[in-house]
């Protein structure tokens, strides 16, 4: 596969891999091994670039692909996030205080089994630690060599200015698909004039633009879907419409709807690497297949007009809070 280069010097695969699912939010939760399995093929098949975080499990995730990674550590890219309360027992809680960011980083290293995270983000902007004092602690562990690169999740646009005059930000993970395109008119122009690379997660809209997403009542009890106001009523309706656009030109190409959306993606530019994830190896080959994908001109201006069909809110009101702005 391709490389890309986040920053001015991190290269991963121009595709990674998305772990969440493998321990959260998408029912059922799969068994352990098969996704310490599936992490591993997907290193056989190029991807380099792995996306884990506290939060998810929480720290199940990291445990899991700490030990899928292990054996070629060395040969790619691990990145994980902080910023939430666990000794309150609180997963809602934001706590980016520097002495918090210490300790935990250490439990990630532990749980990862490696002496260095490759790209560590601040999960969610905490308002009531100023930027500036999250970045200097960043920027400690990198100089204490715990830390290669600074990154930033779902943060605006003075969030990142004031961070970088601090420590140079490699990359801003965000959601950004065909469906979800609100970084268009102020972020990507920012990260494109401050060097940072954009790292967009669900790219399949949570499975949407696959084809295959089904209403919210249809998901069992604590998938995150049921809560997607995307997922639900008449919303669901016309992203279903909205969606078959894809399948459409997936007909034309010889492609999936899945890899159409996350070739639509790749083309938005070189410094752009979608972290698909997938709990099943089928989508692993399909997903990965996408880097070789060129949709033409008069494709991409077909899937562009999809952005005024999409109905609804890309989170609930709640989770929407915790996205800075």
């Amino acid at each position: 596969m391709d490389k890309r280069t986040l920053g001015d010097q991190l290269q991963v695969s121009a595709i990674g891999l998305g772990c969440m699912g493998m321990s959260q939010s998408y029912l059922p939760i799969p068994d352990r091994q098969e996704m310490i399995g599936l992490t591993r093929a997907a290193v056989e098949r190029g991807v380099t670039f792995f996306d884990t975080a506290q939060v998810y499990g929480p720290f199940a995730n990291e445990e899991l692909v700490g030990e899928a990674l292990e054996p070629v550590r060395d040969e790619v890219v691990i990145a994980t996030k902080f910023g939430f309360d666990f000794e309150a027992q609180d997963r809602g809680g934001l706590d980016s205080r520097p002495e918090t960011i210490k300790r935990s980083v250490d439990a990630s290293l532990q749980r990862l089994r490696t002496d260095r995270i490759d790209l560590l983000y601040q999960h969610r902007v905490d308002p009531s630690v100023p930027i500036e004092e999250v970045a200097g602690t960043v920027k400690e562990l990198i100089n204490a060599g715990k830390v290669k690169h600074f990154g930033l999740s779902e943060a605006g646009v003075r969030t990142k200015r004031s961070a970088q005059a601090v420590q140079s930000i490699t990359a801003l993970q965000s959601e950004y698909s065909l469906w979800e395109r609100h970084l268009e008119s102020e972020i990507i122009p920012l990260l494109r004039e401050l060097g940072i690379g954009l790292v967009p997660f669900s790219p399949l809209g949570r499975g949407f633009l696959s084809g295959m997403a089904r209403r919210a009542e249809e998901y069992p009890e604590g998938d995150f879907r049921r809560g997607d106001p995307r997922f639900q009523g008449t919303n669901f309706d016309a992203n279903m419409r909205a969606a078959a656009v894809v399948g459409e030109i997936g007909a034309e190409v010889g492609a999936t709807p899945s890899q159409v959306a996350i070739a639509w993606v790749l083309q938005q530019g070189d410094d752009v690497v979608p972290i698909p994830g997938t709990k099943r190896r089928r989508f692993l080959e399909e997903n990965v297949a996408a880097a070789e994908l060129r949709l033409d001109a008069r494709q991409m201006e077909r899937l562009d007009k999809l952005l005024p069909a999409v109905a609804g809110p890309r989170y609930n009101a709640e989770l929407m809070s915790y996205v800075d702005r």
